[in-house]
């Protein structure tokens, strides 16, 4: 039984045989259905997904190893079996067994330390003979994560994918911390009894949106509405459909640009690695919309770091040198300054590890909850007193300044610091 197949080095033919300039397709079995392979097609910039039944994962693979791709390596529960395909399109065989458990879920990438010490303390004792302290546990069938392949049908974490649910865990753990500040605010929808407005940005496939839903509905019994917004229609379209079946009613998926997004008005907003810029325009509506919290895992910062030259500012020359540390230099002040312009507007604001850096070298959260339980008129009102004022005067805030010195500092432009002044 194949348990998993990647398939690269894509031939001249894959865009007519496969409809897309695939360049590796990834497939693995994940079980609990009548199509149990899920598989991954990727082209330059974007995935496709799909399903497939044993018998038409054979079928795909008889008809694409050669003439798609020159390479395929299969996986089986005993053995790794190797096609390679030469210059003149004969394909060879290589196999060779695997002294591996027989654990499907094996056959992946390797678990970050600070999971594999706590896939080995829950699963085999460990040193301290103990479970973590989960707030989604294991051993407690989760059906959206059964769906998306991070836990088995009985319930047990799938040693590949232990990094994800230490991460889905993470996640949670942190938007409890502010359920109480939104809940002493006034929500967007004034209704008694209505649901808490929840919308996350740059959605993707969605582990950590499910997750959310399943930690309000059914762990914290929180009415809730969720919507996730994403570029992608593909990846849209799948999220959507797996709502549909795993019988979800209160999530939509809407495909669309954060920056031109007119949708709903969240009470909690959500961003997890947005890119560049698309963090700022997420926190921009955000702010605008008077959201209670916002969570948001910023990633690639580039929008400074493209601007920053050697030679930008003499005092600080030594950190724009070298390029890696100049990367991450202009990434601590694109986040600083986020954090900076989120107190200026009201919020309570930390920034935090979201999860340790092997899981993920994008790890810094930018966590806010708006003041004193402010309502959106009080706020609204405050916000646009301070902006009148500050047009009168031609002046800006004291947090303004700073910002405007910093950014000024080193010939930069930060595009919420844009948003934000423009806006007022």
């Amino acid at each position: 039984m194949i348990l998993s197949a990647t398939l690269s080095k894509p031939t001249g033919q894959v865009e007519a045989l496969l409809g897309k300039k695939y360049e590796r397709v990834k497939i693995r079995f994940k079980g609990g259905t009548d199509k149990p392979y899920f598989a991954e097609f990727f082209t330059d910039k974007q995935s496709f997904h799909k399903n497939f039944s044993e018998g038409e994962l054979e079928e795909f693979l008889s008809a694409n190893v050669g003439p798609a791709f020159k390479n395929c390596v299969e996986r089986t529960e005993d053995k790794e079996i190797t096609f390679l395909t030469n210059k003149k399109g004969k394909t060879s065989r290589l196999e060779k067994p695997l002294n591996l458990s027989s654990d499907k879920e094996k056959f992946v990438k390797p678990l970050s330390a600070a999971a594999a010490r706590d896939f080995s303390q829950d699963h085999n004792g460990g040193a301290f003979n103990r479970s973590k302290n989960y707030i989604i546990k294991e051993g407690e069938p989760v059906p959206f994560l059964q769906a998306l392949g991070v836990m088995t049908d009985a319930g047990k974490v799938v040693a590949a994918k232990y990094d994800k649910f230490r991460q889905i865990n993470r996640f949670v753990e942190l938007l409890d911390d502010v359920l109480p500040a939104v809940s002493q605010a006034p929500l967007q929808a004034q209704e008694v009894g209505a649901p808490l407005q929840i919308l996350d940005f740059g959605s993707g496939k969605s582990y950590l949106t499910f997750a959310v839903q399943y930690f309000l509905e059914r762990v914290k019994k929180i009415p809730c509405q969720i919507t996730g917004v994403d570029l992608k229609k593909d990846v849209v379209d799948s999220c959507a459909d797996l709502a549909r079946r795993l019988g979800i009613s209160n999530m939509n998926f809407v495909c669309g640009d954060i920056a031109s997004y007119k949708g709903i008005s969240p009470d909690i907003v959500i961003t997890l690695h947005a890119c560049d810029t698309a963090t700022d325009y997420a926190l921009a509506f955000a702010v605008e919309q008077k959201a209670k919290a916002i969570l948001s895992v910023p990633c690639c910062q580039r929008e400074i770091n493209s601007q920053l030259r050697k030679d930008s500012n003499a005092q600080f020359a030594a950190l724009l040198k070298h390029g890696i540390l100049r990367e991450r230099f202009s990434a601590l002040m694109t986040d600083a300054v986020r954090a900076e312009l989120l107190e200026e507007r009201g919020y309570n604001v930390q920034v935090l590890e979201f999860i340790d850096m092997e899981g993920t070298p994008k790890n810094l959260m930018i966590r806010a909850t708006l003041k004193g339980g402010q309502g959106g008129a009080s706020l609204a009102c405050d916000n646009s007193s301070l902006s009148a004022a500050q047009s009168q005067s031609g002046e800006q805030s004291g947090g303004q300044q700073k910002n405007a010195a910093l950014l000024a500092a080193f010939g930069v432009k930060q595009k919420l610091f844009d948003l934000l002044t423009i806006r007022g």
